[in-house]
């Protein structure tokens, strides 16, 4: 292609030369043939300044072209050099979605993953920010840090049989907030499973300082353990990868209600879906065994006139792998997200979900009723701190006591609503505290 395009300029450079020439010179005039040639110098040095040499693509697959996606999805930039002889300037654009990419969040991020109630800020419109929130990785180069701990915490089942039940819960806050409720959360749940491993999926916990509050349980031979959340991994193939994108790019409006928080309901619905095991909130008391429940969820309500259930809570959710019902609860969670409505990607969520579901084939759960994990809502939570008043009194407690620890498998404390309340002496709690702890007479009159 270059040496045609060289060819003819020379011809018409000469045609030119020659015409000039010839009417120039038939006047005979020195001054004309001078004036000829500096014309045919001055021809030709354009020619030569405005010659472009243009490549011509080779026959090479689509994979190996410098514009595949895996030249693109990396690090964006502005000018790509694709020959000595060429550069051309491309438009910064995402990744295209089905472009063979990791999408991970990375642990150490501080501006997202830090879990507390301010970690992250809407910024639409300030793409500086968004690119620290997010890391693209060729799929195969980097290794999965999450899933090789998470492996290796929990085992295989030939070469670790002391993890019989796995539990999971997330912690949002600071490591100053993990006080001594959820230090005996997690001891009750010992007390109940002491095969048990725990699994506290945090950022702020995932530390040494984190790991220094739970050094206690590893004194004593239990498995428990904080590691930082990988989205990515948790929700490879499912629709709420697409809603984690967005929101890392600045698309999804978090809303009025912590980002924090509905991370956590996301969190737990992932955990269970990737791993089946056991989901428990930091404010949850574990009575007995969960030996016996398998694929179950607990009611928080249920209606006087029906006995049916009227909403259900996701503060305790027992599921195996994969299971379709979790499936449709993270379905749920990336449709329908709300971030202005309390309740709306949580308890509410899984209630909506069930009450599509129930009576459809594939799905295989129970709903137990509110005695299971709720003995008593949110609204009268104050009463289980109180000690007796009266001789009436006394004898109510002693008759909610026994039917707690005769019919229920765990306790909801709920935490905002009982948050620094004082255990008072001979309380239904204080009796609960002396039944499932493991270092006993070390909590204070605030639980």
């Amino acid at each position: 292609m270059d040496s045609i395009i060289n060819k003819n300029s020379k011809y018409y450079l000469s045609k030119f030369f020659y015409h000039c020439c010839f009417h120039l010179t038939r006047k005979s005039s020195l001054y004309a043939i001078v004036s000829c040639f500096l014309l045919f110098l001055l021809a030709y040095n354009s020619s030569t300044v405005f010659y472009i040499q243009v490549p011509v693509p080779a026959n090479s697959s689509p994979e190996n072209s410098i514009f595949s996606t895996e030249n693109l999805a990396g690090k964006s930039r502005k000018l790509v050099s694709l020959s000595s002889s060429v550069i051309y300037a491309l438009k910064e654009e995402p990744p295209l979605e089905k472009s063979n990419t990791h999408l991970s969040i990375s642990h150490k991020n501080p501006n997202l993953m830090g879990f507390t109630y301010n970690s992250v800020v809407y910024h639409p419109r300030r793409r500086e920010k968004k690119k620290s929130l997010v890391k693209v990785y060729h799929s195969g180069v980097k290794i999965n840090e999450f899933s090789m701990r998470m492996k290796e915490f929990f085992g295989s089942k030939s070469t670790n049989s002391s993890c019989k039940f796995r539990f999971f819960m997330t912690w949002i806050s600071s490591i100053e907030s993990f006080g001594e409720r959820e230090q005996f959360s997690v001891e009750s749940l010992f007390k109940a499973h002491p095969n048990g491993c725990l699994v506290i999926m945090s950022t702020s916990m995932d530390s040494p300082i984190g790991m220094q509050v739970l050094n206690p349980f590893l004194e004593k031979g239990l498995r428990v353990t904080a590691i930082s959340p990988d989205y990515y991994y948790l929700f490879k193939n499912t629709i709420a990868q697409a809603w984690i994108y967005s929101l890392m790019k600045g698309n999804v409006d978090p809303g009025e209600v912590s980002l924090g928080q509905n991370l956590s309901n996301l969190l737990r619905l992932g955990l269970l879906y990737k791993f089946g095991g056991i989901y428990l909130d930091t404010d949850v008391i574990v009575l007995k065994s969960f030996r016996k429940l398998r694929n179950v969820i607990g009611a928080q309500t249920i209606d006087v006139e029906t006995r049916n259930w009227s909403r259900l809570n996701n503060a305790v959710m027992i599921f195996d792998k994969g299971h379709p019902l979790l499936y449709k609860f993270i379905e749920e969670f990336a449709l329908t997200f709300d971030g202005n409505k309390w309740g709306h990607n949580g308890p509410y969520l899984v209630s909506r979900v069930v009450a599509r579901v129930s009576g459809r084939d594939g799905y295989n759960f129970t709903v137990l009723p509110p005695m299971a994990f709720y003995p008593v809502d949110w609204n009268r939570i104050g009463s289980l701190f109180l000690g007796p008043r009266n001789e009436t009194h006394s004898r109510w407690l002693l008759l909610k006591l026994r039917k707690i620890q005769s019919e229920s498998l765990a306790v909801h404390l709920w935490n905002k609503q009982s948050r620094g309340l004082e255990v008072e002496e001979g309380s239904i709690v204080q009796h609960i505290i002396s039944d499932c702890c493991v270092f006993c007479n070390s909590y204070s009159s605030k639980l």
